[in-house]
């Protein structure tokens, strides 16, 4: 990392930001690089967006160029269109936050000091004038930059009131630029603030804070701070929960472990962050030992529940759940190949492999030595597990030689649930032998359904089922 630098972080800086800066000056008006464009490009990154503050009002910016879009006039930002997107702000104080969210107004300004004054980080705060190549930075961002410690502007308790979202992105910072704590900022975190934050805010940070390098110590730390607690209070009831001697953590350190081992999916994360979510609910303790009975199947549903709060898709929702709930299976390297083609039936297979890493990570979460004889079983599940993927195997109704519409004419049914039935009963003969796969042996295998006791039962109660 260097510093310093005016001819790199000039090079850096897109010619379409360098135009509008350009543009501004040339009209009279102050123009600089503002934000996290500024700080990435200090620590070496690529920066994702540039913003640029300016004292010419709203309108003044629509003045000046072609095509714009007012995102957000109110608290000044109007967004220029050239060949990239910025947002350019006229410098601005903001009145009080009433709702720890939002300022109740905004009073527009012509200094830039003010205007990084109300910004939440130190790292965050510093302008850089492409014109002349100089830095603004009155708070220290660019010393808190290369000693790699996250510092709230000003006073931090004044910072995290006005905003309670900005506790968690001191958080999000932390994790995602592998920062130290500023001991102040830390300890002025009030957790109950962030109630007044929407999920979907909260959901989009924690989104972000799971797919750092290594989260894990850092959701330990929002923990301590008692955040985790307000966002996450059934995975923070894992502090404390021992889990036998097979274990060296307990639940909630095992649980980050499990987080920081897995592949950086946000699916996968959150599927370590909650597999063993259920297990204080279910801890018994006997004379064999320490158990957690049907976590799995009651992790599954905590899992639905906890992601739907937080606002994430019905899809999102449902992979994670499945990965909760399945994450306890029993195939090994040495199963027989119907069982493992049962088994992808059973989980998806799509979810597959997400398993085994899940697996993975669960295995190296238990913080004590692994066997080279347990990853060589692995290995070989993962291999066979694969082989069935890339096989012809027949894992769904969609992969049988027949459909709806013959089961039907063959059993002289309607449309309806039994249609479906008679289906999953000829995938499950498949299953055992793939070999049968012929229209012409399920057809004859669909005479013997006719018999079975659950379609002679609807048969004899609901009569009209039949066509006519």
């Amino acid at each position: 990392m260097m510093f310093g630098f005016s001819t790199r972080i000039q090079n850096q800086i897109p010619q379409a930001v360098l135009n509008i800066c350009n543009t501004l000056r040339d009209n009279g008006y102050q123009a600089y690089v503002v934000g996290g464009a500024v700080r990435d490009i200090l620590l070496g990154k690529v920066p994702g967006d540039w913003d640029v503050a300016t004292d010419a009002h709203p309108d003044q910016v629509i003045s000046l160029f072609t095509k714009t879009i007012p995102t957000g006039i109110k608290f000044g930002t109007v967004t220029v269109v050239k060949d990239i997107s910025v947002e350019v702000t006229t410098f601005r104080s903001d009145g009080i936050y009433r709702d720890a969210r939002h300022p109740q107004d905004v009073s527009f300004s012509t200094s830039i000091e003010e205007d990084l004054k109300r910004r939440d980080f130190t790292i965050n705060a510093i302008a850089y004038d492409p014109i002349t190549k100089n830095f603004i930075d009155p708070y220290g961002g660019r010393r808190d930059l290369r000693r790699r410690i996250l510092r709230a502007v000003g006073d931090p308790k004044a910072r995290f009131s006005e905003d309670a979202l900005r506790m968690l992105r001191f958080f999000r910072f932390l994790a995602t630029l592998e920062f130290k704590p500023c001991r102040r900022s830390l300890a002025a975190v009030e957790p109950a603030l962030i109630r007044k934050i929407s999920m979907e805010r909260i959901r989009d940070e924690m989104s972000k804070l799971l797919l750092a390098t290594a989260p894990g110590a850092t959701l330990l730390t929002m923990h301590k701070a008692g955040l985790l607690q307000e966002i996450l209070p059934e995975v923070a009831l894992g502090d404390g929960v021992t889990q036998g001697s097979f274990h060296r953590f307990d639940v909630l350190r095992h649980s980050l472990e499990a987080v920081d081992n897995s592949l950086p999916q946000l699916e996968l994360r959150w599927a370590a962050l909650l597999h063993d979510v259920a297990k204080p609910k279910l801890r018994t303790e006997d004379e064999h030992g320490i158990h957690f009975y049907k976590h799995d199947v009651e992790g599954e549903q905590m899992a639905r529940d906890i992601l739907t709060r937080l606002r994430y898709s019905k899809k999102f929702v449902e992979k994670v759940a499945t990965l909760v709930r399945w994450h306890m299976f029993s195939v090994h390297g040495q199963s027989t190949d119907k069982a493992l083609r049962r088994f992808v039936r059973r989980v998806g297979k799509e979810n597959v492999m997400d398993l085994m890493e899940l697996r993975r990570a669960d295995i190296l979460a238990l913080g004590k030595q692994t066997t080279c004889n347990a990853w060589h079983n692995w290995r070989m599940l993962r291999d066979r597990l694969q082989a069935v993927l890339d096989s012809d195997t027949i894992l769904t109704i969609n992969d049988l030689a027949i459909g709806g519409h013959e089961v039907m004419a063959a059993l002289d049914l309607k449309p309806g649930p039994e249609v479906g039935a008679a289906l999953e009963w000829l995938l499950e003969k498949v299953l055992d032998d793939p070999a049968i796969n012929e229209p012409e042996i399920l057809l004859s295998l669909l005479q013997s359904y006719e018999n079975t006791p659950f379609l002679r039962n609807r048969q004899e109660n609901a009569p009209l089922q039949r066509k006519c």
